[in-house]
């Protein structure tokens, strides 16, 4: 068994007016938290974006597709590599997917909810018929589901994970055989303070309005709010090596993970706030024993001062050193990079917190390195 090495990466992030994520109503998300109101971020909106960052920087064969149209997707995969027409590559992909008793969607050739499945695991699905796809074609339907009802589809999507399936997981709830256990877990942005909704309300003027025409062509109201969000995701490397099957792969996707989680952001009315900002600090705890949130720094809500980014930043490095001097359990690794001056006095809370300040490249490098020797270690 793979000794448990958990990566925890904790986030601080100034968002200015912005609706990055919107709730039923169309406003920003909220959450009562340490009995104030606080602006949210769900965890599926910003892993949805870390998950993006992460792909626009893995090569695409290895990386998985969400669709609820898997048969569509094997069967252009199968008409690209053969000669048959898509008409029978459909039909052939029918049959292949049948015997795995995926619920069917409303929509003819849908899945009844979306499947997260990798690219490559398709291709393997089609190299179990490309080289019969023609004889397969010509047989009738029940003839062509019993001469493919014993293939090993289902076994070619249990192995073989793509990073993005490996750090995410996939469920499947009718069939369990399919579930793979995510390696990452991702928390709702919280700001540190309490937080107020406030509305835009704009105007839209009619350019071809004739001169004696006035007022607008419409008239509409945004949502919005402004905060500093604590930012929590956890990797569970040991989970990682596991699903991807390979040390060194598992490193590599937890590198770029943190990258993309650190720089990745949702991109609701981005248009309309143009609201993408960098943290202001980014730390990682490398732990053996369990992923630790340390939102509690902010169960009392950070009051507006001479600045909420900063006593956010303090409060941050006390309770980490309250916890790790209470439970008594020192990490294997740390590492921060913020943007305060090491001679202020965040800057020195942090520093004997977190250690050195450190540019973030440097921080991806040295976490990198560390756990390069920790998988040596602890084959």
């Amino acid at each position: 068994m793979t000794s448990r090495l958990y990566i925890d990466v904790h986030i601080l992030q100034t968002v200015p007016p912005a609706n990055l994520n919107r709730d039923d109503n169309g406003n920003p998300k909220e959450a009562y938290f340490g009995g104030k109101r606080r602006s949210r971020v769900s965890s599926q909106a910003w892993k949805r974006a870390t998950r993006l960052h992460f792909a626009q920087r893995y090569a695409e064969q290895d990386l998985a597709t969400r669709t609820k149209r898997i048969a569509a997707q094997v069967a252009k995969r199968l008409q690209a590599r053969t000669t048959v027409t898509l008409e029978d590559a459909q039909r052939i992909a029918g049959a292949l997917l049948k015997p795995m008793g995926i619920t069917a969607g409303k929509k003819a050739g849908d899945t009844a909810y979306l499947l997260f499945f990798g690219r490559r695991q398709l291709e393997n699905i089609v190299d179990l018929v490309a080289c019969r796809a023609p004889e397969l074609a010509a047989l009738e339907d029940k003839e062509l589901e019993e001469a493919v009802k014993d293939l090993p589809v289902r076994e070619q999507l249990q192995s073989g994970h793509p990073a993005d399936v490996a750090l995410f997981g996939r469920m499947v709830a009718d069939i369990p055989g399919l579930n793979v256990d995510a390696a990452t877990q991702v928390a709702h942005a919280l700001s540190t303070h309490a937080a107020d909704l406030e509305f835009d309300y704009f105007t839209a003027v009619d350019d071809e309005n004739a001169a004696d025409e006035t007022g607008a062509g419409m008239i509409g109201t945004i949502g919005f709010n402004s905060a500093t969000l604590y930012r929590y995701a956890t990797v569970g490397l040991h989970q990682l090596r596991e699903n991807l099957g390979e040390d060194k792969a598992a490193v590599d996707a937890v590198e770029l993970f943190v990258d993309s989680f650190a720089r990745s952001m949702p991109t609701g009315y981005a248009n309309s706030f143009a609201h993408r900002t960098r943290p202001t600090l980014v730390a990682v705890v490398v732990r053996t024993d369990q992923p630790v949130n340390l939102v509690s720094a902010y169960e009392k809500p950070v009051a507006a001062g001479d600045g909420i980014v900063a006593e956010s930043a303090r409060r941050l490095a006390e309770e980490y050193d309250t916890s790790v001097r209470q439970w008594g359990d020192e990490p294997r690794h740390v590492a921060v990079c913020h943007s305060f001056g090491d001679d202020t006095g965040e800057g020195a809370a942090l520093a004997a917190a977190f250690g050195a300040n450190k540019p973030f490249p440097q921080l991806l490098e040295d976490l990198k390195a560390t756990l390069a020797d920790e998988v040596a270690t602890h084959r």
